[in-house]
């Protein structure tokens, strides 16, 4: 039987009321607790004499017990016991609350460890309530790991000795021996039993290399996996390329990164048996919206219909108005859907979807209702695939009979990460602005200067131009309360700087109308100056506007600052980003100075991965990866590894149906298990 089977409560210990507790950390069966792995690790060993010790760090102290324990009773009743203790360098208070099992845990003249953190009051330093072992057991690494309410990490400690001992002796390594040799990785048992309780450090971090290892490579498998297995046969055939006839109809000539752009999707649609699945990933204003009109027009030109979801409603309205512009002259009908028409509007439009009196439909997540039924849908397209989970994507495409697929991104991913987060897509990337785009001349500012930055605003409005300032929060007492709230800062500029102009302010708590509404004026020019938060983001493309002030810069990911930088600059005139920080430290120097030198988004993607990590690219994990254990992706050398692995295995044994991969195969279906990409 499979560990994964046996129920926690097998466990020494543990009945059922605290197993719920472990449940509330996900940990339901004893392989579940064995795969729960530490969060941090405290080194007893790493001790520091107490004439060392800084206020305000942690340490771990060897120190003997030099006074008698003195217990006095505080206001509400509770207890406060104090000692002292010493090394040959000094001393140190402890004390404790409400404990009054620590009489006779700690005696005097004994000798012991004591970890926590360091203070200074008038009597000098201090530890409050630290943890503390005898010094004879002092020299273990003892693993830390994730609570909840009412579980101790002793309590967690002890499951995890007992969840391994139930380990056969001899375990299946899903890891084929030829790449557990070629990489230098150690078998999963002694993985499994030293990142749990590791002699030294070296074991413990060669037993988590291999673990992140393993999860990194059934990741790629699995995604891989879902990419190349047969898709059901699409019932869109698409005999005739229109590629040529739709460039003919263009005022403007396409780039060559747009051009290849439209021949991949062109021969996928034309020459796979199975659905096309591509993302095209390209920069703001890199020309995605042509490449998509190409598509749609390939489409409807051999008979069939096409989808087009936006993440807003003022998106959908700004992305018909331009393929009503690219497509006049046509006899392409091209439709909007919203969810703000009137049941009546959108009664009679989903008749014409329906009836096939429709041949491009451009809309919101109204086009996802049960009541829109396409006549034959032969390609849905999702623009701003980040803002859009993967069910909806497929939600989308169920509307045909397996319709080619194509997504759209402005956010540039890594290629390492591009390969997970779009493992179940072909990726072409646009790589070349069109002509006329100017770049984006960006600045960073410390706060004395900030006067200087709203007198060039006032400068740049006054010329008749627009601008953005966005700020990170929204109200006060929402996370940093040192942070202006949005709402404050635009009033204080309505009131102080930007008194005699028209300021308009937008965030994420507003109701969609409120928010549809203000992008609207802005859009037409009634507000001058837009106070936001990140909302803006991704918004409609504001030709005028031609300066993004950006306050607390260092609090944005550089992907994120990089796709606000990409709301100016649209037009013809030239366009300023302002970076505000007066954080001064080395790693935001290094950051923000990043923006300053580039506008290649995909240096600054990797830029933002090693010196972030890959939090701003999964965002609240939209994408339908799993959940990892233990694997970090700014784990650039390993995660590339993997990669390279999983084509070696792949080549192999293309589908991991060889005997010796059935371990594998095990691991990704359990991987992929919680998640909609589940493995068959």
């Amino acid at each position: 039987m499979s560990l994964y089977e046996i129920p926690i409560t097998k466990l020494s210990g543990i009945g059922e009321k605290r197993a719920s507790l472990f449940r509330k950390l996900g940990i339901d069966t004893v392989g579940d607790m064995i795969t729960c792995y530490p969060r941090a690790y405290d080194n007893w060993a790493e001790t520091t004499p107490i004439a060392e010790l800084t206020d305000g760090e942690r340490y771990v102290v060897r120190a003997r017990v030099s006074t008698p324990l003195n217990n006095t009773r505080i206001s509400g009743g509770r207890m406060m016991a104090k000692l002292s203790v010493s090394d040959d360098s000094g001393y140190m208070n402890l004390v404790f609350f409400n404990n009054k099992y620590i009489s006779s845990m700690l005696h005097y003249g004994e000798e012991y460890c004591f970890m926590g953190r360091v203070t200074r009051d008038r009597y000098g330093l201090q530890m409050v309530s630290p943890e503390f072992t005898s010094a004879s057991t002092a020299d273990a690494i003892t693993p830390v790991y994730n609570l909840t309410a009412g579980l101790t990490n002793r309590m967690m400690i002890k499951a995890a000795k007992d969840a391994l001992a139930m380990l056969p002796e001899v375990i299946k390594d899903p890891l084929p021996y030829d790449i557990l040799r070629r990489y230098e990785l150690c078998p999963l048992s002694y993985a499994l039993n030293n990142i749990h309780f590791p002699p030294d450090l070296q074991a413990m971090e060669r037993a988590r290399r291999r673990l992140i290892f393993e999860e990194l490579l059934t990741l790629n498998l699995g995604m891989r996996l879902m990419k190349s297995r047969s898709y059901e046969e699409t019932a869109v055939h698409m005999t005739t390329d229109y590629t040529g006839e739709f460039i003919k109809t263009l005022p403007f000539e396409l780039t060559g990164a747009q051009k290849r752009a439209v021949i991949d999707c062109v021969c996928d649609m034309r020459n796979k048996p199975s659905p096309m699945n591509r993302l095209i990933q390209g920069d703001v204003g890199s020309g995605k919206t042509a490449v998509c009109a190409a598509v749609c027009y390939h489409t409807v030109k051999n008979g069939y219909q096409a989808a087009f979801m936006a993440p807003t409603e003022i998106l959908a309205q700004q992305h018909f108005e331009t393929f009503s512009r690219m497509f006049d002259g046509t006899d392409i009908r091209i439709e909007l859907l919203t969810g703000s028409m009137t049941a009546s509007e959108k009664r009679k439009t989903r008749e014409r979807i329906e009836n096939g009196e429709s041949d491009i439909v451009i809309g919101t997540h109204a086009l996802l209702s049960e009541s829109t039924v396409f006549h034959n849908l032969g390609c849905a397209i999702t623009d701003e695939q980040h803002r859009f989970g993967v069910a909806q994507r497929a939600k989308l495409a169920s509307k045909g009979e397996h319709p080619h697929v194509l997504v759209l991104s402005a956010t540039p991913i890594p290629r390492t990460l591009g390969l997970i987060i779009y493992g179940d897509l072909d990726i072409t990337i646009i790589d070349e602005l069109p002509p006329g785009r100017t770049e984006v001349e960006t600045f960073y500012i410390h706060e004395d200067k900030r006067d200087r930055a709203l007198g060039f605003i006032k400068k740049q409005v006054d010329e008749g131009r627009q601008a953005y300032i966005v700020c990170p929060l929204v109200e006060e007492g929402e996370g940093d309360t040192e942070l202006q709230s949005a709402n404050d800062y635009a009033a204080e500029l309505m009131l102080g700087a930007f008194r005699d102009y028209p300021v308009g302010i937008l965030h994420g708590k507003m109701k969609a109308k409120e928010k549809e509404a203000v992008m609207a004026r802005f859009a037409e020019n009634e507000i001058a100056i837009l106070v936001a938060t990140t909302v803006v983001e991704v918004g409609v493309d504001v030709k005028n506007a031609t300066v993004m002030m950006i306050e607390n810069a260092e609090r944005f990911g550089l992907s994120t600052l990089h796709q606000l930088r990409g709301r100016v600059g649209r037009g013809r005139y030239k366009s300023y980003c302002i970076l505000v920080s007066d954080n001064r430290g080395e790693n935001t120097e290094q950051r923000l100075g990043v923006m300053c030198r580039t506008n290649n988004g995909f240096e600054i993607a990797d830029m933002d991965l090693k010196l972030r990590g890959p939090g701003d690219f999964f965002g609240n994990r939209q994408h339908g990866l799993p959940q990892l254990a233990i694997a970090d992706f700014s784990d650039t050398e390993t995660l590339a590894q993997s990669q390279e692995a999983a084509e070696y295995l792949l080549k192999v044994s293309p589908d991991l149906s060889d005997d010796a991969m059935r371990p594998l195969r095990a691991k990704i279906r359990q991987l992929f298990s919680t998640t909609e990409n589940t493995m068959n």
